[in-house]
């Protein structure tokens, strides 16, 4: 079983529209509501796939109860842990072409024994061998510091961990050390570049940015490229991975990144089988309107091989 946490999660609201035209008037041609986070998309994206996954969260306010039922309705399981604030809503634009527009809201603020119980429901939920996902913003009140005690925690009753987050988060998980760290992070190459503090203009920068957290003693960096594909440094491999699965058409690409990341998670193996699925699902992800919820065709064609080092990105 996977266990996914989502410290920040949300009802989204997606309005479909021809093209958005900033200080005018835009009427959507389509909407829908959808219960998401980070941790949230890829658990669903993993029992849409026949995965058992299990989403920890926090729950608070009508909003929560709302997330909380549509989860229900899709089958998902889930650990809800009880909050005083309002869970956050959040609205995305997609335009025909697929690109996207998200506005966020912040979210509620929890309060330091609200914290607590998350991570003592989430370390509950998980299982020793098994992968525990720690994915997406941190709400006021989580202290980046309280995330990396987390992850720590988790390593030490054996689960296998991924973090997918970014900023001053990714960085308090990046200062544990030995066994404290996660043995898999997946960042875009935003993400990456803040991290290490560098410009990534070529594969051979985004293996470089890798190889510099492989160094720390992370074990696995799947970094998601957009158009560009995807690259995976693995401790495991004799060399770094790069892989790419053209859409048939770009809907929209919201939680994209959520789905790639379900695809790795969901290839018992890693290594190419893995980057193969993550490309699959996120390929797939993009192709639809909400949230990945089915099996990726597995024939659909996929590349993935060495990385070319002096290859651009864009």
């Amino acid at each position: 079983m996977i266990v996914t946490v989502t410290p920040n999660p949300s009802l989204d609201r997606t309005l479909h529209l021809p093209r958005l035209a900033p200080g005018a008037v835009n009427r959507a041609i389509a909407t829908m509501t959808e219960p998401s986070g980070k941790g949230v998309n890829v658990a669903l994206a993993l029992a849409g796939a026949g995965i058992e996954a299990r989403a920890v969260l926090p729950i608070g306010g009508a909003t929560g109860d709302e997330l909380l039922g549509r989860l229900a309705d899709l089958g998902l399981r889930t650990v809800a842990v009880p909050i005083g604030g309002q869970i956050r809503s959040n609205i995305s634009l997609v335009e025909a072409d697929g690109r996207s527009t998200k506005v966020n809201e912040p979210g509620p603020e929890l309060s330091a024994a609200e914290v607590d119980a998350l991570c003592a429901a989430a370390l509950d939920a998980g299982e020793a061998g098994g992968w525990t996902l720690w994915a997406g913003s941190l709400p006021a009140g989580f202290a980046p510091d309280r995330l990396a005690a987390a992850v720590a925690d988790a390593r030490s009753a054996g689960h296998r961990v991924a973090v997918d987050a970014s900023g001053a988060a990714l960085r308090a998980v990046l200062s544990n050390a030995g066994v404290s760290l996660p043995q898999l992070i997946k960042p875009n190459a935003d993400e990456l570049a803040e991290v290490v503090g560098t410009t990534l203009v070529t594969i051979g920068d985004v293996i470089a940015a890798a190889d510099a957290l492989l160094a720390r003693g992370v074990r696995t960096v799947l970094v998601s490229l957009g158009g560009d594909g995807a690259v995976l440094v693995d401790a495991e491999l004799s060399e770094p991975l790069h892989g790419t699965a053209p859409a048939q058409r770009v809907v929209n690409t919201v939680g994209a990144g959520d789905a790639f990341l379900a695809g790795f998670l969901a290839a018992p193996g890693g290594g190419a089988d893995g980057l193969a699925s993550a490309l699959r699902f996120g390929a797939t992800a993009v192709e639809h309107q909400g949230t990945l919820l089915g099996v990726p065709d597995p024939s659909r064609p996929v590349h993935v091989g060495p990385a070319r080092a002096d290859e651009r990105l864009g």
